[in-house]
């Protein structure tokens, strides 16, 4: 089984930029597709974002579209989250998740859902303050 360590999670100020990062140990890593959930204390977990298998189509939730960017290094089996202009509203525990389906063709809904993913991290603290 895949073990996925999220970090870089941290206090920062709205407005701010950080970048989180998640990194995957096993050998087959170019073969997942991979996304980012948050969930903030009292809610539902909701999509952030997801990357294809290569990296060439990526997918975003309307609330984090041109502030956030999601990149992927399957040389490093490492997939990032680079967060820009935050918002207070951003503050949740950030995870990252691997599908490992041998699924060939995905749609951006398929991304998005929560059920499509297999594995998950334990997560990384984001807080924006205000």
């Amino acid at each position: 089984q895949v073990q996925l360590v999220e970090s870089g999670g941290g206090l920062v100020q709205a407005g701010g930029s950080l970048r989180l990062s998640c990194a995957a140990s096993g050998r087959t890593f170019s073969s997942y597709r991979m996304g980012w959930f948050r969930q903030a204390p009292g809610k539902e977990r909701e999509f952030v974002s997801g990357i294809s298998r290569s990296g060439s189509s990526t997918y975003y939730a309307d609330s984090v579209k041109g502030r956030f960017t999601i990149s992927r290094d399957n040389a490093k089996n490492t997939v990032y989250l680079q967060m820009n202009s935050v918002k207070p509203e951003d503050t949740a525990i950030y995870y990252c998740a691997a599908d490992v389906s041998p699924r060939t063709i995905a749609t951006s809904s398929y991304y998005s859902q929560s059920g499509t993913y297999d594995l998950w991290g334990q997560g990384t603290q984001v807080t924006v303050s205000s």
